[in-house]
């Protein structure tokens, strides 16, 4: 048994007594755990275990015998354990946090992060929560596209589902430009980069689970449905190993390492924002500064460089210095006859 499908559904158990003020049997606790996890089957018996499980973790399920049967539920100690004192900078760093998670409103993962966020509003002294009051409407987070995944909430669960069970979903998938086409994917993971939500998953059928790995963009799907078809997942994959492997989301197992020069100036701005954590920004003379940052594929790199115009130049690899070469080529091409900045 996977243990991350354990830990989901004894954290989804601890949901559903914390809602239940009378208590629930194992059959309506196993019932619920089916329709809100989207599981095919589930046995009262790795209820029962995962039950005990929780409670030898220190958490106070109690059960006592209704009319309806046994039923379980939490004990006064386990309502004392969620009680928390919080500082005002305590509350505007949860707040800030919140504020960046805004993509996933509406889904499984917002709801859980919505209902923490009321308990602690409710749960802090008053004046404690004018004073965070006081300092957030001073301080603003912006620069995130205004989305959410709110429609994709179904697929966002069949796609959990299939991540537990290492079940092949067909997905049909319309790639920018491209027209929808039929697929099916091994998902490993979900990760979530600039307010998007891609699936980590290998294309079934393919060869070299290291070439396979892509990360596909939630948005960009049109239908995800699991099918009854298993994969052996591939012990040797480090999802945070392969989603650090690079700039952006363009991850994978080979990533390059790209040289920019930059001129002082650049070389500032990419400083004070670093491009990657493993990166390398050397003097090379009084006029120019040499980057060394790990990419895997030049279009992770083109609308850096472009943003830094003249003072960055790209000297390899070839791909990408050609990658570069021919889109400023091609703006060259948009703007003939324009006259030198003084």
């Amino acid at each position: 048994m996977a243990r991350n499908e354990q830990l989901i559904r004894q954290h989804k158990l601890l949901q559903l007594l914390e809602l239940s003020r009378f208590g629930r049997t194992l059959e309506e606790l196993r019932d619920d755990l089916v329709a809100d996890l989207g599981l095919t089957k589930l046995h009262e018996r790795t209820v029962r275990r995962d039950v005990e499980a929780l409670q030898a973790a220190g958490f106070d399920i109690q059960n006592e015998n209704v009319q309806r049967g046994r039923v379980f539920k939490l004990g006064q100690n386990t309502t004392d354990v969620h009680e928390i004192g919080i500082s005002a900078t305590e509350l505007i760093a949860l707040s800030i946090g919140r504020d960046l998670l805004f993509p996933l409103m509406g889904t499984q993962y917002w709801r859980g992060i919505e209902s923490f966020w009321n308990k602690v509003q409710e749960a802090v002294p008053n004046g404690v929560f004018d004073h965070y009051a006081r300092y957030r409407a001073a301080l603003h987070v912006f620069g995130s596209p205004t989305k959410t995944y709110e429609k994709q909430e179904g697929m966002l669960k069949t796609i959990n589902r299939a991540i537990l069970e290492h079940r092949l979903v067909e997905i049909e998938y319309q790639s920018i430009g491209k027209p929808i086409s039929t697929r099916k994917i091994e998902p490993y993971g979900l990760a979530v980069y600039q307010s998007s939500i891609y699936v980590v998953a290998a294309e079934s059928g393919t060869e070299s689970t290291g070439q396979r790995l892509r990360n596909w963009k939630l948005d960009r799907f049109h239908k995800a449905l699991i099918l009854d078809e298993y994969f052996r997942p591939d012990e040797d994959i480090d999802l945070s190993k392969y989603l650090g492997s690079s700039i952006g989301i363009f991850s994978g197992e080979a990533s390059a390492q790209v040289k920019i020069r930059l001129s002082p100036r650049s070389a500032a701005y990419v400083r004070e924002d670093p491009w990657h954590p493993d990166q390398g920004l050397e003097q090379e003379t009084e006029d120019s500064f040499l980057l060394t940052v790990p990419a895997s594929h030049p279009r992770e790199i083109l609308p850096k460089v472009l943003s830094l115009g003249a003072d960055a130049e790209v000297l390899g690899p070839e791909e990408f210095r050609s990658t570069v070469a021919e889109a400023v080529s091609k703006m060259a091409e948009r703007y003939p006859n324009v006259p030198p900045s003084p």
